[in-house]
């Protein structure tokens, strides 16, 4: 072999051997191009991100509580010496997310469906998992960092929490990491996160089974949603990759729960009761700042939607009207639903419109719609229509500069994509939240819901949120999630 070529072989050697590393939590060989430190640095820059694009719950009670669960989990992982910071994202979607480097995020909208602190220690040993596998290095040196964004870009994530709010939050937070960590890492990794996750749990002295608890609790909400919706989503980890009755997941989990020298000795959900009480469920207040600038209420109809930075609104009592001087304009009116069309059909038969270009249905915040572009004597005009109730809402818009004319469109298609009902909290509204009773020896779901706060499927979101779905009442004296 010429001398040049055998120095080449061993110099690409040299690379990979330098480019493996074992996995602190597996003990495996992985091909990484990452050095701890580096890691370290990319999870604090990745977290400025995440804290500039969402919004933090603020419960310093709640917030110290779920570090100190967080804390007692990382004593007894393969990483225990990184420096962890867990933080509640003020959102009602159901999902959590790790960055490399020891950030840890909970929704708010995830804590409501926990039932006890085990459960809630799942979910944190989960993610935490990730972080001491280095999931996300393992992604980022495969270059499956990149794919995972432009996968993920404008997933809309369906959650019932009874307020019927659907958010989209993957598509909203500016780091690449942050997208990669709320859409999943595929099967295997989240198969291992959980499998990790369980040790941890178990260590740490909770019930593993909790985690086959909190999965049920999770996929009968995904269940729920995509009956009433026709669309699933929902925590992208253990809940997201495994059936229900996951046999690989099951016997992990039992596997761990043999490990000698533990037991289970955090039982009592007193504190776990304590610090959840008074927890809002669905959309707050808080989490609107970041829109409450742009985004119009029409309190008389019921609807809410955002529109572009600087537009100005007129209203009539069945009309609002958006737009920005020599930039675009849409308008939103309202019409009596007489028929049980088709929206696309709604398009052609009652305003006249047959042929549209990037026609495409529309599914967001659980109601059903249609939109497209119609051309008429040269000028495009963006059309769609929204079933709410027993209105349709057309929207109709286009670009005053036609120079922009697609940039614009985005914008027009923005504001169609935001309408959705306006839900108890908003506005001067009093929040809905979590309140624990003990149930009395007549409990039923189907009484309690007709006072329920909840404004849809009150009693199926009960039963979601207590681990009842789809049937089924809790013993005297079982501790139960209202909401007020």
């Amino acid at each position: 072999m010429p001398r040049y070529l055998a120095t080449s072989a061993l110099l690409l050697m040299v690379l990979i051997l330098d480019s493996c590393a074992v996995n602190p939590a597996t003990g495996s060989a992985n091909i990484v191009l990452m050095s701890e430190n580096k890691e370290k640095e990319i999870g604090r820059e990745e977290h400025e991100k995440v804290m500039a694009s969402m919004s933090v719950y603020e419960d310093e009670e709640l917030q110290a509580y779920v570090e100190e669960v967080g804390n007692a989990l990382v004593a007894v992982s393969h990483r225990p010496d990184l420096e962890y910071k867990f933080t509640i994202i003020d959102s009602p979607e159901i999902n959590a997310f790790a960055l490399p480097g020891g950030y840890v995020y909970v929704n708010r909208g995830l804590l409501t469906f926990t039932n006890s602190e085990a459960e809630l220690a799942s979910v944190l040993g989960h993610e935490i998992a990730h972080i001491t596998a280095r999931h996300a290095v393992q992604q980022q040196a495969r270059g499956g960092l990149v794919g995972a964004a432009a996968t993920v870009t404008g997933i809309v994530t369906a959650v019932a929490t009874g307020s019927g709010y659907v958010g989209s939050q993957i598509s909203e937070v500016a780091s690449i990491w942050a997208q990669t960590g709320l859409s999943g890492y595929g099967r295997e990794h989240e198969l291992e996160a959980d499998s990790i996750g369980a040790e941890y749990v178990v260590k740490a002295g909770y019930d593993p089974a909790a985690m086959i608890k909190v999965i049920t609790v999770l996929k009968n909400q995904e269940d729920f949603n995509r009956k009433v919706s026709g669309s699933g989503g929902g925590y992208h980890g253990l809940f997201a990759t495994h059936p229900r009755n996951d046999t690989r997941l099951q016997k992990a989990i039992e596997d761990v729960a043999r490990l000698e020298g533990n037991a289970i000795t955090r039982t009592d959900d007193t504190r776990f009761r304590s610090e959840l009480e008074g927890l809002i469920v669905g959309q707050s207040k808080q989490s609107l700042r970041g829109d409450a600038r742009n985004r119009y209420y029409q309190d008389l109809l019921g609807y809410t939607v955002v529109f572009p930075p600087e537009w100005e609104v007129v209203e009539t009592t069945t009309t609002a009207t958006g737009a920005l001087e020599g930039r675009g304009e849409i308008r939103i009116e309202a019409l009596r639903l007489q028929d049980n069309l088709d929206p696309r059909l709604f398009i052609k038969e009652n305003l006249g419109i047959e042929n549209l270009k990037r026609s495409e249905a529309l599914e967001q915040f659980r109601l059903q719609g249609h939109t497209g572009i119609s051309s008429s004597a040269g000028v495009d005009e963006r059309i769609a229509v929204i079933y709410m109730g027993r209105r349709a809402f057309v929207f109709r818009g286009h670009a005053i500069n036609a120079d922009e004319a697609d940039e614009i469109d985005e914008e027009l298609l923005g504001v169609i994509r935001s309408f959705r009902a306006i839900q108890r909290g908003e506005g001067n509204g009093a929040e809905a939240k979590i309140h624990f009773v003990q149930a009395s020896e007549f409990f039923d779901f189907s009484v309690v819901a007709q006072q329920s706060r909840i404004v849809n499927y009150p009693e199926e979101t009960l039963r979601l949120l207590n681990n009842y779905y789809p049937s089924g009442n809790p013993k005297e004296g079982d501790w139960i999630k209202l909401v007020e």
